[in-house]
């Protein structure tokens, strides 16, 4: 079982305290980050190398925590709006949830009926993680989505994850 924490730093626009949220989360990983990516399709090649670099199986969980849910399209290329789609081509025994306080819209209506029944039953998404069965990761991606973040809260968040022990540079 392997289980990745991903975080884009969208999703803390609308936190009254997005540094406190952040915080909560890498506490509950009890790791530092080891990836950071400024576009969050780039965290797929990255993924590989570091399950490899761990001697790990392929990941069973994803909590993507995201202002969106990245499965807006099924084109063969990643890109930021896809990039959960092909997470879950990749890895078919793969869970994902989509940590999101509150919802803009689901992948129902951005995929194709056939592409969106081969992952339905292994998304979900609400303002929790899953408690039961949602294993603490074994790896932790963040995404800046500068086009996304101002910058004073991209400022504030990455000092959060420095503070916190992050061992990892912004990969290309």
């Amino acid at each position: 079982m392997c289980s990745i924490l991903d975080i884009d730093l969208d999703f803390f626009n609308l936190h009254d305290n997005p540094g406190q949220r952040l915080d909560d989360l890498l506490q509950w990983a009890k790791r530092p980050p080891d990836l950071i990516v400024e576009k969050h399709h780039k965290v797929l090649r990255h993924w590989d190398r570091l399950i490899k670099k761990f001697n790990l199986p392929q990941p069973t969980y994803i909590l993507h925590v995201d202002e969106h849910h990245d499965m807006m399209d099924e084109k063969k290329t990643p890109n930021i709006g896809n990039v959960m789609c092909h997470a879950m081509r990749k890895w078919p025994m793969c869970r994902v949830h989509w940590l999101v306080d509150e919802a803009i819209d689901s992948p129902e209506m951005w995929l194709s009926d056939d592409a969106w029944s081969l992952v339905a039953p292994r998304f979900s998404m609400g303002s929790k993680r899953p408690r039961r069965e949602w294993p603490r990761p074994d790896i932790v991606s963040v995404c800046t989505s500068p086009e996304f973040v101002s910058l004073p809260l991209q400022e504030l968040l990455m000092e959060r994850i420095r503070q916190f022990g992050a061992r990892a540079s912004v990969a290309k």
